[in-house]
């Protein structure tokens, strides 16, 4: 079973000793339809709107709001309103969401390289310095530490669940999670 969810932010219990938490809301998700236990949702996200989205929308019969469509596994036999009871029993979740992107960083920032002396008349600075050998191998190694894009990766956890309530739809989660507060990521059952 899988839910869309938005990160809230972190925060801490307030028993001794407190325990770091991650609060996720799950996305009001309508179930458009399902084959073998794999369905087509859909959920709200910005203003995106064009006549493919319009299409799906009339196909099924879902109001204006819900212009966002993904497939995942459900509890749910039939179309509706996607079933969030799993939740409640769920001991341990494993959550999928996308780092922030830095952009394009240097080796310093992306790797922890140390960089070179700060001392005056040393050009090295923040650079890699040296990335081979000699004549033999005469190429640089697969998977060297270099400068590169930084982020903007899936990365996937496990957390366990501290709490959740099916109201309000807030999830409660012990540690932390990538990405910036407001991102949208998946949560799966995993115990």
């Amino acid at each position: 079973m899988e839910f869309i969810v938005q990160k809230i932010g972190m925060s801490r219990t307030v028993s001794v000793p407190s325990t770091p938490v991650t609060l996720l809301k799950v996305l009001d998700t309508k179930v458009c339809e399902v084959t073998d236990g794999v369905a087509i949702v859909s959920y709200s996200k910005g203003k995106k709107f064009n006549k493919a989205i319009e299409g799906q929308q009339k196909k099924y019969n879902l109001s204006k709001e819900f212009n966002r469509f993904a497939t995942m596994s459900v509890a749910n036999a039939e179309a509706g309103d996607l079933d969030v009871s799993g939740l409640g029993e769920a001991q341990t979740l494993k959550t999928t969401f996308k780092t922030k992107g830095r952009g394009f960083t240097g080796a310093v920032k992306r790797w922890n390289f140390a960089g070179g002396r700060a001392s005056h008349g040393h050009r090295m600075g923040r650079r890699v310095g040296s990335i081979g050998n000699c004549e033999w191998p005469g190429r640089v190694q697969p998977g060297k530490k270099m400068p590169g894009q930084y982020g903007n990766t899936n990365v996937s956890v496990k957390n366990d669940v501290i709490s959740f309530d099916a109201e309000t739809g807030i999830l409660v989660l012990k540690g932390s999670v990538s990405g910036p507060n407001g991102a949208l990521g998946k949560v799966k059952v995993a115990k």
